[in-house]
């Protein structure tokens, strides 16, 4: 006799990889079939060979294509509770959608709040746009922004657009540009930046990079576009997206940004805190790209915030005495 138990054991289930799903990796597949299961418990099963694509074993790299079988052995899968987002993330996310189509949005992110959740964050804009709308089939980050850094962040709504957007970013076809107030006057004129920069871990779990010949290539275009004895605001074009780039190119060549706690200068951090400053001044201003499924050229852009736009007011009224 059928038990209770029995009728929620996990059954073996087999997925059929659709068009929109083909080019991920396996366990990035498992992963969303499998909500609530560990990453260790997935590469396990993928290591013991019990999943199988098209009756065959298949390595963790594997990535499914269109009309590929997946067999998905039984797996226990633990509740998921739903994220528990402040109801005032809830209400102010969808006032700052600055674009959307059927195929991606972006999001004027504000400083002080994460991409998504992790590194004891409970939750982030994904998390936050996710539960806004719980019926979207798919909404994934098309890529990343600090969590101190403000303005244009995109998001897919169909793995199609993300696989193009990526492409685009891989191939420097997408254009990135941000606002920063570095400290003291600029006299680089238009500077270009190629240090490798390599991550570090310290004790702690903190991450910090650094410029060594050992990392990975990085390049950065800096133009100067407001310039002030005390600070100076200027115009970066990023041609690489490694982690914390323009923080740590900017004070590679001596021009630390304004409010960087990490990599910055705490004598020039206080001065820019008496003109108003309370955060990170780098401002994700502009992306422009081909929008996914047509050769549109697609152009996005946020202003400063009042707290940036203040910060400079204050800064033009000190004069350059």
């Amino acid at each position: 006799m059928e038990t209770a138990a029995d009728k929620q054991a996990p059954q073996v289930r087999l997925v059929e990889v659709s068009r929109e799903d083909a080019g991920q990796r396996i366990d990035n597949f498992l992963s969303r079939h499998l909500k609530g299961v560990p990453r260790s418990r997935i590469y396990r099963i993928l290591r013991r060979g019990e999943v199988r694509v098209n009756s065959g074993r298949i390595q963790p790299r594997y990535k499914v294509k269109a009309g590929d079988r997946v067999r998905i052995p039984p797996v226990r899968v633990a509740a998921v509770q739903p994220v528990a987002v402040p109801e005032n993330w809830l209400a102010d996310i969808e006032t700052r959608i600055v674009f959307e189509n059927p195929r991606l949005l972006v999001i004027d992110k504000p400083s002080g709040i994460a991409v998504h959740g992790g590194s004891g964050i409970r939750h982030g804009i994904i998390e936050t746009l996710r539960a806004r709308r719980p019926e979207a089939p798919y909404l994934e980050l098309v890529h990343r922004l600090d969590r101190d850094t403000s303005g244009c962040l995109m998001i897919a709504k169909r793995r199609s657009a993300l696989r193009a957007l990526h492409e685009q970013l891989r191939n420097g076809e997408m254009t990135k540009r941000y606002l920063a107030l570095v400290r003291g006057r600029w006299t680089a004129g238009r500077r270009r930046v190629t240090a490798a920069l390599k991550k570090n871990t310290l004790q702690g779990g903190e991450r910090v990079v650094r410029v060594d010949a050992d990392g990975k290539p990085a390049e950065t275009v800096f133009h100067p576009v407001t310039v002030h004895a005390a600070a100076s605001l200027v115009e970066v074009g990023l041609l690489t997206g490694r982690t914390h780039q323009i923080r740590v190119h900017a004070t590679h060549i001596g021009y630390p940004l304004a409010g960087d706690t990490r990599y910055g200068d705490p004598e020039f951090n206080r001065t820019m805190k008496a003109l108003g400053l309370r955060r990170l001044f780098l401002h994700a201003q502009l992306l422009e790209f081909t929008e996914p499924g047509s050769d549109e050229i697609l152009t996005v852009s946020t202003p400063l915030g009042d707290e940036l736009k203040q910060v400079l007011d204050n800064l033009e009224g000190q004069g350059d005495d």
